[in-house]
């Protein structure tokens, strides 16, 4: 097989013109700052689109999350003492397998994150061990939930969960816009929620983020602080720390040019996982999975296991790792090596938060098998692996750009089969 001539990539932005149309009607029209017709036609086509009542568009979906986080920081302890965050030194229970940007904002409010493991029927936090978490720390009131690789998680559990113990839940929508639990749009769920824009995204506006909620109030207030705060006076009054995260008009005129595409670029996607599951067949593999009977993803990106039987042996570092090639076995790291030969792209999923070395002193809940809740310290004494841990020691991210042909993933596929030979 030669090498692509043009690099197969992870999730590129795919565009159509009509970004451009906006974006060049900001520009006509002078608003090249953060407000506009654009900003506020993007807040209303999501709101639209989500059914959610409000929404505030922001610079980034990690802006959108640090705000979410002090919104319910504040509605549940009261605004903090100067030179403390909402959450001073309380714990919040947060995804484990996921990017750092949903546990970061925990950090800038001065709270402390308690990872909760995954589950392996679609990737994300486990009820059960939500579940124990509350046992262990029954004072915790807040949840920030992440749906990974655009697929919701088990959302009925972890809301029963979270009601019985009176606390309020943040959705990281961030790479699930669009996909649904029981036809309700991810990112409306929780008390505050956020989706996001970046460039990898299922649209994009090479940055940008939003806020949801069905609460004005709470609209009204991260719009507030998205703008820094300023009160309603004809100077720059200032009663409370605001930041600069409000989306830029010409930003938005991207979003809004991408928005009438959303359900195209899921249907791309959606095939590509498709194609890659029929591909597999033969192969002692599974794809990310789903609750094909409550949920429908938007299959961002395509996302592969590899049976424990047919692993080679696997060494990683901290940012390094090493491989036996074996017959008729491989492991990530070899399959990413040869994708790379071949110029394409892929990755491994996402390195559990537990096991990052910033964060690796945090409290960490997981289950064994007769539900038994497990710390980190646990774990690490005994050897057992949890289940995030697993996930990212036998899967890894494969190349789901939409504008990937059906030819070209055929031979991503071939590229592939050839690592089990």
């Amino acid at each position: 097989m030669k090498r692509f001539e043009n690099k197969i990539w992870l999730s590129s932005p795919t565009m159509h013109g009509d970004e451009l149309k906006w974006v060049t009607d900001a520009f006509e029209k002078n608003w090249i700052t953060t407000a506009g017709e654009n900003v506020n036609e993007v807040e209303r086509l999501v709101a639209e689109y989500t059914g959610c009542k409000y929404t505030t568009a922001l610079s980034c979906g990690t802006a959108a999350l640090h705000l979410a986080v002090k919104l319910v920081g504040e509605k549940l302890y009261g605004q903090p003492k100067p030179n403390q965050g909402t959450l001073q030194g309380r714990k919040v229970f947060c995804s484990d397998m996921t990017f750092d940007a949903t546990v970061n904002p925990i950090a800038y409010e001065n709270g402390e994150a308690v990872f909760i493991d995954t589950e392996y029927d679609t990737w994300n936090m486990d009820p059960v061990a939500l579940e124990k978490a509350f046992e262990i720390y029954p004072d915790v009131k807040l949840v920030v939930l992440v749906h990974l690789y655009g697929t919701p998680a088990k959302m009925d559990e972890i809301m029963a969960v979270c009601q019985k113990h009176g606390a309020l839940l943040i959705e990281d929508a961030a790479e699930s816009f669009g996909a649904t639990y029981k036809g309700k749009q991810t990112g409306t769920f929780g008390i505050g929620n956020i989706i996001s824009f970046n460039g990898n995204k299922i649209i994009t506006g090479s940055s940008g983020g939003m806020f949801l909620t069905d609460n004005k109030e709470d609209a009204d207030k991260i719009r507030k602080w998205s703008t820094q705060s300023r009160e309603d006076a004809p100077w720059y009054q200032h009663e409370e720390i605001g930041y600069n995260y409000r989306m830029s008009n010409v930003i938005a005129g991207v979003v809004r040019g991408q928005m009438n595409y959303l359900d195209e670029h899921i249907a791309q996607k959606k095939a590509i996982y498709e194609r890659y599951k029929e591909g597999f067949a033969d192969l002692p593999i599974s794809m990310n999975p789903f609750d094909s009977v409550n949920s429908v993803p938007n299959f961002w990106l395509s996302c592969m296991l590899i049976d424990e039987s047919a692993m080679c042996r696997q060494v990683r570092g901290e940012q390094d790792s090493l491989y036996i090639s074996e017959s008729g076995k491989t492991c990530p790291t070899e399959i990413l090596e040869a994708l790379a030969k071949y110029n394409a792209e892929g990755r491994p999923v996402w390195k559990p938060m537990h096991m990052q070395p910033i964060y690796r002193s945090n409290p960490f809940i997981t289950v064994n098998g007769n539900g038994r809740a497990r710390s980190n310290a646990y774990i690490k004494e005994i050897g057992m692996v949890d289940v995030g841990a697993d996930i990212f020691r036998r899967g890894l991210c494969l190349p789901s750009d939409n504008k990937m042909t059906a030819d070209e993933q055929d031979v991503v596929i071939d590229i592939i089969h050839g690592c089990f030979r």
